[in-house]
């Protein structure tokens, strides 16, 4: 009975536990290093109506937010009366599925005998899409690669070889991409099994009910903890590299009552380079952003959406319009929570952490030391900010959750030698907690061809931002044999300047993450914690903190009412 708490509760988790054997099942059965290594993707169930009822403990913040439109965009197109067992729907439209043509989405509906009862879900970054490859450097998004519209990837359990056939001829690396649909086309089988499994220990007719009452409480717990937030209209603005020119992104959040509302005028236009962000991420990071906030333990749903609302001004860079180019969309994007932090730090800052160092990533096209062709993508992860309370974590990302490649994973794919991976010392913000630390990489080209580097940085011109008298972080650096190359390009853009060739060596600085409170008002032993660490340098700790360290002793005294610098 859905009156009975500890039922509710229970099948609510046994859904979240189904969700994460669909997450286990799709990266078990990936065929690409950024699905079963990075974890880029998303597991979702739905109810019959195509609304979120549950998603994968794992699962990309923004695919989260981007997925339940496209189930809505899909039902449009495919309605319900429509389908039927064995059927699964696909598209990477930028628009309608993730923000970029690299993410594809699969649902597939779930029956119990001839009805329908239920949607699975799941979102992968595939290794190639064809085009000019995984890049920032396209015009339109008709230079980036294979755009599917809805359509189906199978109909009554037979699958569209004239798709799978178009694609294959159309790819880089075609075993792992047709590897990795099939892969979503698994996961979803398996959580469709184990739903209808627990349909029947329960005797469920439908998921009605149950998704209503989830539904309602997600909602109403939103809603309690918005109500926490003081009305009233915020503000702030930001800057981070574009191409040529920096991008400004400026956010009003506007509280009222149990909502809000966040609006993006006055934010810069799209520009002709993949950066730009078609709305459907925009909104999925705004909604990410205000979950964090307010209810960041409980399990998401179509509940947690509804209190949240966004606008941005079409053909703005954060509401991108076709033919916009957009395949490194997250460039941008992931600024997005930022701007809506930074305007909610005026009331809630004890609630926040300084800004981030920021993912990194880079694409990797070449042959291995077989000569066979390859394409991995390769993130990294700057500091994450320091907290009200705490320092910030190492090398962590924000506000992606995707993991780290293993250099066990890239040197074993491709004919790259991982030379060096340590913290970066001094690359945390100074602060009464210290932003965390970037670190610092090295990739040699081991193999007898050139490989083709395509970069995503950010953090280059404009470091992550302290917050209450916290000091930025560290920028980042990409460089080859020395030289530093541009944190947007590729080869095609730039002749001969991100071409890693046979032999030569890129070096990656990882961004450090923004400190927190008054450098000052650090604890010296904290300091001196750090130096001897080797966090901090002792000419930083003097320089940031006012600190003078004795390394023989391990002794720190204040010798500076304010740092240096």
């Amino acid at each position: 009975m859905l009156d009975d708490e500890v039922t509710l509760t229970m099948q609510w988790d046994r859904l979240v536990s189904i969700v994460d054997e669909i997450f286990l099942s799709l990266i078990r059965t990936s065929f690409s290093t950024i699905v079963r290594e990075a974890y880029d993707l998303c597991c979702c169930i739905f109810d019959r109506q195509g609304l979120l009822l549950a998603q994968a403990t794992q699962s990309a913040p923004s695919f989260i937010g981007t997925l339940p439109q496209t189930m809505q965009h899909l039902l449009r197109r495919f309605p319900p009366e429509t389908l039927h067992p064995g059927d699964a729907l696909i598209t990477n439209d930028p628009w309608l599925g993730t923000g970029h043509l690299y993410d594809v989405s699969v649902i597939c509906p779930v029956f119990r005998g001839d009805e329908l009862v239920a949607f699975t879900g799941t979102v992968t970054h595939l290794p190639d899409i064809g085009g000019l490859g995984f890049s920032a450097v396209a015009r339109e998004v008709y230079e980036e690669g294979l755009r599917i519209p809805p359509m189906k990837l199978a109909e009554a359990g037979r699958l569209n070889e004239t798709l799978l056939h178009l694609i294959r001829e159309n790819v880089r690396v075609p075993e792992q991409t047709l590897g990795d649909l099939h892969a979503n086309l698994a996961a979803n089988q398996t959580g469709a099994r184990l739903l209808l499994a627990l349909m029947e220990e329960y005797d469920l007719k439908r998921l009605d009910a149950l998704s209503a009452a989830l539904r309602t409480r997600s909602e109403a717990a939103m809603r309690q903890e918005i109500r926490r937030i003081p009305d009233g209209r915020y503000r702030h603005q930001l800057q981070l590299e574009g191409f040529d020119s920096a991008i400004t992104i400026a956010c009003c959040v506007e509280v009222r009552g149990d909502e809000v509302f966040i609006d993006f005028a006055g934010t810069s236009p799209t520009v002709p380079a993949g950066v730009n962000v078609p709305f459907c991420y925009t909104y999925a990071f705004c909604a990410y952003a205000i979950k964090c906030l307010t209810t960041p333990e409980l399990p998401n749903n179509d509940g947690s959406l509804r209190p949240v609302h966004v606008t941005a001004p079409p053909g703005c860079i954060l509401n991108a319009t076709p033919p916009a180019a957009t395949g490194g969309r997250h460039a941008v994007g992931h600024f997005v929570p930022f701007a809506v932090w930074g305007a909610l730090a005026q009331v809630v800052p004890e609630r926040l952490a300084a800004e981030t160092g920021m993912m990194n990533l880079l694409n990797f096209t070449g042959r291995d030391l077989r000569g066979r062709p390859f394409a991995n993508i390769c993130f990294s992860a700057g500091g994450f900010g320091a907290r009200a309370t705490k320092d910030g974590l190492h090398t962590t990302m924000g506000p992606s959750n995707v993991a780290v490649t293993s250099v066990e994973a890239l040197e074993s794919t491709t004919g790259i030698l991982v030379g060096c991976k340590e913290l970066r010392q001094d690359s945390g913000g100074p602060g009464q907690f210290r932003g965390g630390l970037g670190q610092r990489l090295t990739f040699q080209n081991r193999s007898a061809w050139p490989i083709t580097v395509a970069c995503f940085g950010n953090r280059t011109a404009f470091p992550a931002a302290g917050y209450l008298g916290g000091k930025p972080g560290a920028r980042r650096e990409i460089r080859i044999e020395g030289k530093l190359v541009h944190p947007k390009g590729r080869h095609l853009l730039y002749p001969g300047e991100q071409l890693l060739l046979p032999g030569q060596t890129l070096t990656l600085l990882d961004a450090g993450g923004g400190g927190f409170g008054d450098p000052l008002a650090r604890p010296v032993e904290a300091v001196v914690a750090d130096v001897r660490a080797g966090y901090v340098s002792p000419e930083a700790a003097l320089r940031d903190y006012g600190v003078e360290v004795d390394t023989t002793r391990w002794q720190g005294r204040r010798v500076a009412t304010r740092p240096q610098g």
